[in-house]
């Protein structure tokens, strides 16, 4: 769940946060970037990975849209465009919360949806990171959350997300696992530049317990 705030985060939230952002070199698939988003693995099944995630700041866009691919590049634009006019460093992951588009009406069938693009703010602006120029630019937070995690590779497109992102929601209620299943999130590590072989994820929220069963317990 996305809390939008602006201005300074409060010190209790700077601790949780910056422990959450580190050095890329503590993920293998996170190679582009000198700050990833960090996390506890809690267990990883054949089927999928659950990840424990910290409180952290990211600057963070939204459009509405029927295709993902269309939504993407206008969200990318304003979320580079804020982080070179303040000289900040790209960090990864890229995450976008998809969420159907209640307001709006279906057309032949296919569903509007609002695209929520964040960009995560590095360890040295996460306490007061600038304040954007652009009114679609916000500053906002992330609660801790527990997610499901199936990663892919390949460009991520509205046809290969949705196909994962189905294979996932199938296994989880296989699984008979609880899930937020009225939003999930698309993440990338890698630039647009690269059409090939990107590392991709796609993320639904625990709720309650994760279900690992069958799995292999981390830590």
């Amino acid at each position: 769940m996305m809390i939008y705030i602006s201005g300074l985060v409060g010190f209790l939230l700077v601790l949780t946060a910056e422990a959450r952002v580190g050095s890329s070199s503590e993920l293998d698939f996170c190679s582009e970037t000198e700050q990833c988003l960090l996390f506890d693995s809690i267990c990883k099944t054949d089927e999928y990975e659950v990840r424990d995630y910290g409180n952290v700041t990211w600057v963070w866009t939204e459009e509405k849209s029927y295709f993902m691919d269309f939504a993407i590049f206008p969200l990318f634009r304003r979320l580079f465009n804020y982080i070179k006019d303040f000289n900040i460093e790209m960090t990864a992951p890229v995450i976008i919360n998809i969420a159907e588009d209640k307001s709006s009406f279906s057309i032949f069938g296919m569903k509007k949806y609002t695209y929520t693009m964040s960009f995560l703010m590095p360890t040295e602006h996460q306490a007061n990171p600038p304040r954007p120029n652009d009114r679609k630019v916000k500053i906002g937070h992330m609660d801790a959350m527990k997610v499901y995690v199936r990663s892919y590779k390949g460009l991520m497109s509205s046809f290969l997300y949705k196909s994962e992102a189905y294979a996932l929601s199938s296994d989880l209620d296989s699984a008979g696992a609880n899930y937020e299943k009225d939003h999930n999130y698309a993440v990338g590590y890698n630039s647009p530049k690269k059409m090939f072989d990107s590392y991709n994820e796609v993320w639904y929220v625990v709720n309650g317990e994760p279900v690992c069963s069958s799995s292999e317990e981390m830590g």
